[in-house]
């Protein structure tokens, strides 16, 4: 049986690109709570290698990162960072505009638009020296905010018997194709 990884499917959902409006108001919340949160790095594109390039003062957090093969890579979009992209709270999912995909809110997507701009992406390690995590690939673009890097754990990150909705399985099945194996559709470029 093949085991999907949770935290893959989460992120598959929490950002499919979509541009859809609802007319939601979504503020700040109720109980006034607020939360600041500072990046950790940023990511570096050049010279056809991805990195996540972390301030030197975080270096001694990647100690024994070397052992894992992958991690999840949680940064800010932060080029979406209005309040009107934040009070977006439903849109037809990927590629954008398509209305043959239902309505979604988009905490069932992967959008950019949401109340908390936070996007997530399960990357491989291709080195580590020091502060830079070489990657293989992010779908996010030249210097944006990385928050937080967790590795990925298989026996962890695994959901037995996951679902998905009709419309992202047909999604995946052209993703992944005749080998079944999918991977990140912009590997060295953001959209």
């Amino acid at each position: 049986m093949r085991c999907i990884p949770f935290f893959a499917l989460v992120a598959l959902f929490l950002g499919l690109w979509s541009i859809a409006r609802a007319p939601v108001n979504a503020g700040a919340p109720q109980d006034g709570r607020q939360f600041v949160v500072s990046p950790i790095g940023s990511v570096t594109k050049a010279d056809g290698k991805t990195s996540i390039v972390l301030e030197k003062r975080y270096q001694p957090g990647v100690l024994g990162l070397e052992g894992f093969s992958h991690v999840y890579v949680f940064w800010w979009f932060d080029r979406n960072d209005t309040p009107e992209k934040r009070a977006i709270l439903q849109i037809h999912p990927s590629p954008p505009g398509n209305m043959a995909h239902p309505l979604t809110g988009v905490f069932a997507t992967r959008s950019p638009f949401r109340p908390n701009l936070i996007g997530m992406t399960l990357c491989k390690i291709v080195s580590l020296k020091d502060n830079v995590i070489e990657i293989d690939g992010i779908d996010a673009f030249p210097d944006t905010p990385v928050l937080d890097i967790k590795p990925h754990v298989p026996r962890f990150d695994c959901a037995p018997g996951a679902t998905i909705p009709w419309w992202l399985q047909k999604k995946r099945e052209i993703m992944d194709g005749p080998s079944g194996v999918g991977g990140k559709p912009f590997s060295s470029e953001a959209r």
